[in-house]
């Protein structure tokens, strides 16, 4: 038997969350089973508890995109009983059960080593969202975005994806300008490496096409309005990497970025991302994170918490990142 928070449908169409104890036939159909150790609560994760979005595929669903955890079962030489593995997206959560229970069975493509650089506790810190954020840096870089290019643009910063993105890119010597709904934490963000920090306002009150040219390239978790914002004062021939859509799924925004200064918006898609480029993200983050600060930014939490949790998440109250002990 192992625990898991399990999602289920009623007859009239809601939808429940507890804390359930399942048996090891339960599992769905998979090459490796793992003990988790941890996992993490992404906006996605939040969304399939709080049943806000249409995360979910089908049900029962066990939520959580992302575990962490040792090998206990598996049918391929891949991987071996006793070798610490990491798992980020896949459908894992929405279509195939997740990370948020002490034991997972998966497909074995899906899975990576556990860089030796983190524990499992540390790579769950980082999870999905730090992986996207590595993403999105890497495609700055590709685009030719470097440090001298001018300063860099960060939505959400207080959150997974953007707290990484900023502890990161200034590692890499970019000058880092943190966007916040929550001005107080300005503190916080400039410990992370950010040299200036905006309120979302700022953005917010931009609705002409093209405003003043600033920023070197930017890294968007919200989507909607502010997207387009950040399109419209970007730098001639700038880059921005979208990876979300906290504010929204619509883009209210006009060619002339693009046609007129030159502006590459290039799309993030971490789910199904090749094995190769995961591999290369999880290098760049195992070579490049501060451990001491990625502690700094992390709040641990129980699989009972979750759903509580999900709800401030949600809510903008959450900073940095939740990690998810499970109990064996």
């Amino acid at each position: 038997m192992f625990n898991a928070l399990l999602i289920e449908k009623t007859a009239a169409g809601d939808q429940t969350v507890q804390l359930r104890p399942l048996s090891d036939a339960q599992l769905p159909e998979g090459d490796v089973t793992v003990r988790v150790a941890y996992s993490t609560l992404n906006y996605k994760d939040a969304l399939a508890l709080t049943g806000k979005a249409p995360i979910v595929r089908h049900f029962p669903m066990v939520p959580g995109i992302d575990f962490a955890g040792t090998v206990e079962h598996s049918d391929t030489p891949a991987f071996l009983p006793g070798q610490d593995v990491l798992l980020n997206g896949w459908g894992v959560g929405e279509s195939h059960w997740g990370g948020l229970a002490t034991r997972a069975r998966v497909k074995a493509e899906w899975l990576l080593p556990l860089p030796a650089a983190f524990s499992a506790r540390q790579a769950m810190a980082l999870g999905t969202a730090g992986y996207t954020a590595m993403l999105c840096i890497r495609a700055l870089q590709r685009q030719g975005i470097t440090p001298q290019s001018g300063e860099i643009l960060v939505t959400g910063a207080t959150g997974g994806v953007g707290s990484i993105a900023v502890m990161v890119l200034a590692r890499l010597g970019y000058a880092v300008v943190a966007v916040t709904g929550r001005m107080e934490e300005a503190p916080f963000l400039k410990d992370l490496g950010a040299h200036d920090v905006i309120p979302r306002q700022y953005l917010e009150s931009m609705t002409r096409p093209l405003e003043k040219a600033r920023w070197a390239g930017a890294i968007d978790v919200a989507g909607g309005q502010l997207l387009a914002a950040v399109c419209a004062s970007i730098l001639p021939y700038g880059v921005v990497a979208a990876c979300g859509l906290a504010a929204g799924m619509d883009f209210p925004a006009t060619v002339a970025p693009f046609i007129l200064r030159g502006v590459t918006l290039v799309g993030i898609e971490s789910v199904s991302c090749p094995v190769e480029e995961r591999r290369a993200a999880w290098q760049d983050l195992a070579a490049l994170v501060d451990v001491k600060k990625l502690d700094a930014l992390t709040t641990e939490i129980t699989l009972a918490d979750a759903p509580k949790e999900a709800e401030a998440l949600l809510s903008g109250k959450v900073r940095g990142r939740l990690v998810v002990k499970l109990d064996s």
